[in-house]
């Protein structure tokens, strides 16, 4: 198998520095000698004994070390294809072992990796060699219904905001599987069932706590900071580490009508021409995503998932254009609790598999592309193969491209092409065809969601902020001059 120079280095490197870490739950700083590890421009560097026995005593939170239990379930991400080994991983209790990890790593310039639910496509909430921070014991929701505010801590998933919004008849936009970190998933934009009628996470991000490079912790706000108020919202993890969200929930039925329509996958090119029409004259609380989905073990369809949170007096109508489509295979559009509707397609994202995304922002659904989705797509019987359309525009299309750092505002929908496969098979025949294909999609496109990404090169990745970019590499100077967080779709310090 052909490996670069590059990956042969750094491949090199985790091997030394996981063979180089021998302590386990009881280790000191007697013996124990200098630990292997990496700075962010990924120089080797030695870590003193002294001084990890130093960093433990000042946390309230673990210190995990390769041979401590729960290491490898820390370090791994949803996708297990990726396999890194950070030299130690911090899983702060609060916001002070934050400070305490983000000021150790600055001292030392270490890869610094942050890490909230794990699902980062290119796996940059893990790394070789640096150091990870943890954040699945920063947890807690807190509701205050009056304010209709929701404050999240930065580690929470978004099944949590979920269950305790909704239980005093409060929502916010919260993407569409609850087991999705709510800083990932915030900092990138945030999209969800909800999105077309509230707008996306970020439109709803009234204020964040962060701790930036300087190991300080700033709040953030219109009133506050306003600087970098206006870059987490879109900017990602450039700026540091958020430890709390603050929501502005709205008040929502907990009923809500939804599910999913299935057709034969031969209807492919009617059923994508019909959804262009359907969807862009479908009111804000109408959310339709289209998918074309070949899995291994079952032949290929087409389906229209949705979610009609309006007046349930008016969701007969709302569906309509959906009905007259015809018979479909399966039908499981109800009434249902809007939690769980949430939860409903948890199973199907496990991320356990070998998998590559390609993915980016469409202004409109010509013909050209139609065409070059249904002819270009090819099922294999080794490889799960699915593309799909997220249902947007609505309230997301009604604030500015400047407002925030976030400036997909044209699109109607963004467009998602996945392939997975078992992580003992070979992958690179279904990443070769993903490219292949991925090139006859991308001129239809305009940009790309950073969430879903793996591995653009700094060019195409700071192009994709478009106008945004220079003032979010002044915001960076300010904040993180050193780039210390740059395991992200990451922003140059000017």
């Amino acid at each position: 198998m052909h490996m670069d120079r590059r990956s042969f280095v750094r491949h090199a490197l985790a091997a030394t520095v996981a063979t180089a870490l021998p302590w386990g739950r009881g280790w000191s700083a007697e013996g124990a000698g200098e630990v292997a590890a990496v700075r962010g421009d990924g120089a080797a560097i030695a870590l003193s004994a002294s001084d990890l026995q130093q960093l433990k005593a000042s946390l309230r939170g673990a210190l995990l070390l390769p041979s401590d239990p729960g290491y490898d379930t820390a370090r791994r991400v949803r996708n297990l294809a990726i396999d890194r080994r950070p030299a130690l991983v911090v899983q702060p209790s609060g916001p002070a072992d934050v400070r305490t990890a983000v000021d150790f790593a600055r001292a030392r310039d270490l890869m610094v990796a942050v890490k909230c639910g794990g699902h980062s496509y290119g796996g940059t909430s893990t790394c070789d060699g640096g150091l990870q921070i943890d954040l699945s014991s920063l947890r807690g929701v807190r509701v205050d219904a009056g304010a209709r505010k929701a404050f999240v801590a930065g580690g929470c998933l978004l099944g949590e905001l979920d269950h305790e919004a909704m239980s005093l008849g409060l929502v916010t936009t919260a993407g569409t599987v609850s087991h999705t970190g709510v800083g990932g998933l915030t900092l990138g934009g945030g999209f969800g069932r909800l999105a077309r009628r509230f707008g996306l996470a970020i439109d709803n991000v009234s204020a964040v706590d962060v701790v930036s490079a300087d190991g300080r912790s700033r709040h953030a706000s219109r009133d506050e900071n306003e600087d970098l108020y206006w870059a987490v919202r879109g900017g990602g993890g450039n700026f540091g580490v958020v430890t709390n969200f603050e929501f502005a929930l709205h008040p929502m039925q907990r009923q809500v009508v939804g599910g999913s329509l299935v057709f034969p996958i031969e209807r492919a090119r009617e059923l994508l021409q019909a959804y262009v029409e359907i969807s862009q004259a479908a009111g804000d609380d109408m959310y339709i995503d289209w998918i074309l989905a070949a899995p291994r073990d079952r032949p290929g369809v087409v389906v229209f998932a949705t979610c009609y949170s309006g007046d349930a007096d008016k969701a007969e109508a709302a569906y309509a254009p959906l009905r007259k489509l015809g018979t479909p295979m399966r039908d499981t559009i109800a009434t249902i609790d809007y939690v769980a509707l949430q939860r409903s397609s948890d199973s199907t994202d496990p991320r356990v598999e070998g998998r590559k995304v390609r993915s980016g922002f469409v202004n409109e659904i010509p013909d050209d592309l139609v065409r070059a989705i249904v002819d270009g797509y090819t099922p294999d019987p080794a490889r799960n193969t699915s593309l799909f359309f997220q249902h947007s525009g609505g309230a997301i299309g009604r604030v500015k491209s400047d407002a925030m750092a976030y400036p997909h505002r044209k699109a109607c929908a963004n467009l998602i092409v996945n392939v997975s496969w078992p992580l003992a098979d070979d992958g690179q025949p279904h990443n070769t065809y993903l490219d292949t294909y991925w090139k006859t999609l991308a001129p239809f496109t305009d940009g790309y969601y950073t969430n879903e990404t793996s591995d653009e090169s700094v060019s195409v990745m700071e192009a994709n902020y478009q106008g945004n970019l220079e003032r979010l590499r002044r915001i960076k100077k300010t904040y993180d001059p050193g780039n210390l967080f740059r395991l992200n779709a990451n922003v140059r310090p000017a």
